[in-house]
């Protein structure tokens, strides 16, 4: 039995992107996509908003589990939607997604009022859940959690390749969009992602392109 998160990518203080499920008290799974913080190698955080099915059973029953998967339809399902139970694993104690490639069993140690100052959305009130890691189930070789920091790098690196070859409208769209990523990268992003969004502002601003953050 593991429950060090470094198996599955994680680094202490990053964000990653996760789906984390519970059960209601009827038995019923619940999954959301929710941002998970690693604050050791066998602790996470995360912040819920409250009157949310998902902070009710966590509140309830204090466990959750966080499952690790690159599928874009079970993010975007799990969005817009409760998943039907056919992408359950059946007859689980836990609500566990099927056809992950890992998922992390947690326990609750604390939850308390989590509103940041910072946030365009703290008037919505909000928890600061705090867990141990029980457990990581690895089910796929080379599991690893989705940080969005990336992704927005990414982004940006296409984007860069056309600034040259598009209208003044174009150009103000992507370095909007540039600011945006870096916005994401700052809060979410590893130490390389930051360093690597640096690099390619101050090469943006050598071909005299102006970025007011």
């Amino acid at each position: 039995m593991t429950n060090d998160l470094n198996l599955v990518g994680m680094e202490k203080g990053q964000q990653y992107e996760t789906i984390i499920t519970t059960k209601n008290d009827d038995g019923k799974e619940n999954a959301a996509p929710i941002g998970i913080i690693c604050k050791e190698k066998d602790k996470v955080m995360c912040r819920i908003f409250k009157g949310s099915i998902t902070l009710k059973n966590i509140s309830m029953k204090r466990e959750f589990t966080v499952n690790i998967t690159e599928n874009p339809l079970l993010f975007t399902l799990s969005t817009i939607d409760n998943l039907s139970k056919e992408y359950f694993i059946e007859n689980s104690e836990i609500a566990i997604l099927k056809d992950v490639e890992a998922y992390i069993k947690c326990k609750v140690t604390d939850i308390k009022e989590g509103i940041k100052q910072s946030d365009p959305i703290r008037k919505s009130a909000a928890s600061i859940v705090k867990a141990d890691v029980e457990e990581i189930i690895i089910k796929k070789k080379c599991a690893k959690a989705v940080n969005r920091g990336f992704y927005s790098l990414i982004e940006s690196l296409v984007n860069f390749t056309r600034m040259d070859i598009v209208d003044n409208e174009k150009q103000e769209y992507f370095l909007d969009r540039f600011r945006e990523s870096k916005r994401i990268i700052n809060k979410v992003g590893t130490s390389e992602d930051k360093k690597a969004i640096k690099i390619l502002q101050k090469t943006l601003e050598k071909k005299g392109y102006k970025i007011k953050l």
